[in-house]
């Protein structure tokens, strides 16, 4: 039993640094798996010391060399070829994920590791069949799947051989013990890098979904942009001839003429404002998945509706409950101490939509209202709205805004 937990914790701890790269990006990364390359020398440390710190359930081999039953010879050679071994699979778990190394390499590394846990096994002792784990982990983090497999199943076959002399003992013996954690570490290995690299590729995907949202946003603003000032500037322009040639003769066509020119400015002006209001103008889906991503970051607990509400509101009132949310994230987030924050939405019979968040931080302060909350309920009264402010009932602080709905 005490090897069986020697291979388990073994298969445990590559399990565990080959998934301990799925901490968040954002923010930085602090760890790297063992299928990525460390981006740093302290990432390179922590990966190094995450798969060597589980070497130490060698400690089977490593008491029959410090026990003394073994002969010089036999010491010796035990102590070279675990070096080796050691060696070896550091290579394959660490130097070859982090920095690929030739395919030939892989297969004559995890061959070796194969052909030394074989040998050590026959010449030195049946307890040295937990390198056969350690073999299957280093296959699973190495080879492709379909040879990983076949690596994986190569081990179990070769412990039965050794476990039962060559089919002179019974087949249940001490060297079952080690076919669960082989088994259980090599597909945990292989499920492992498949899923870094199924994670890579949603990456490269969604970094290619923003690029192309990017270029078509910049393509509509260049499209709206010329259908708002082509025309104007052209006239700007035509007038301008004209004024330019009626100057001399005809001072008060001119002026007729440089009148226009003013009016298509300004109004040109107007629309352009208008436009980029509302581009700048947020939305209430883009605002809640910001705001997950600012709670979670700072490492408090989100409560918030996975879209935003099907109630119709105008786009500036839409606007205005985004500003709101915006800020009320904002303030939970620098000034609350909060554990928890939560966002609802919410409809009343004067066909309104409300909009409340509410968090279990300090509470108002008792200094009153600032610019912030000002500025939002100046904003919302725009369009009609309301905002109100509250102490929760377990304390904390509770924001609610109304807008009215499109009928």
């Amino acid at each position: 039993m005490a090897r069986r937990a020697e291979g388990a914790h073994a298969v445990s701890g590559a399990a565990a640094g080959e998934e301990g790269g799925a901490a968040p990006e954002e923010g930085g990364r602090r760890f790297a798996a063992v299928a990525e390359p460390p981006a740093t020398r302290r990432q390179q440390l922590r990966k190094a010391l995450m798969i060597l710190v589980w070497m130490v359930f060698l400690s089977g081999p490593l008491t029959d060399l410090c026990s003394g039953r073994l002969g010089t010879a036999a010491t010796v050679w035990g102590s070279a070829a675990l070096a080796v071994f050691v060696a070896a699979y550091a290579g394959l778990v660490f130097r070859h994920t982090s920095s690929p190394l030739p395919s030939r390499t892989v297969h004559a590394l995890v061959a070796l590791l194969f052909a030394l846990a074989c040998a050590l096994s026959l010449t030195v002792g049946q307890g040295w069949l937990v390198l056969f784990v350690y073999v299957a982990v280093a296959s699973g983090a190495a080879l492709p799947v379909a040879r990983a497999a076949g690596s994986v199943g190569a081990c179990v076959l070769a412990m039965a051989v050794i476990g039962t002399d060559f089919g002179a003992r019974p087949w249940w013996g001490p060297w079952t013990s080690f076919v669960l954690p082989a088994v259980l570490g090599g597909i945990a290995l292989m499920s492992a890098r498949k899923t870094v690299r199924t994670m890579r590729e949603l990456r490269r995907a969604r970094a290619a979904v923003a690029e192309l949202a990017a270029s078509e946003e910049r393509l509509r603003l260049a499209r709206d942009l010329h259908d708002l000032l082509g025309h104007s500037l052209s006239l700007v322009t035509l007038k301008s001839e004209l004024a330019g040639r009626m100057l001399p003769a005809h001072p008060e066509r001119a002026a007729e003429q440089v009148a226009d020119i003013e009016r298509v400015s300004r109004q040109a002006l107007v629309d352009v404002r208008e436009a980029v209001s509302g581009y700048r103008r947020p939305t209430l889906a883009v605002e809640l998945a910001g705001a997950r991503t600012a709670l979670e970051t700072a490492g408090i607990t989100a409560d918030l509706p996975h879209g935003a509400p099907s109630v119709p509101l105008a786009s500036e009132s839409e606007g205005a409950l985004a500003w709101m949310l915006r800020e009320a994230v904002t303030n939970v987030v620098r000034h609350s101490g909060a554990r928890r924050c939560t966002v609802a939405f919410g409809t009343a019979e004067a066909a309104t939509l409300h909009l409340t968040v509410s968090d279990d931080g300090k509470g108002p302060s008792g200094a009153g209202a600032g610019n912030g909350l000002n500025g939002l309920r100046e904003r919302l009264a725009l369009v009609d709205g309301s905002l109100t402010t509250s102490a929760g009932p377990g304390g904390g602080f509770t924001l609610r805004a109304t807008v009215p709905s499109l009928p």
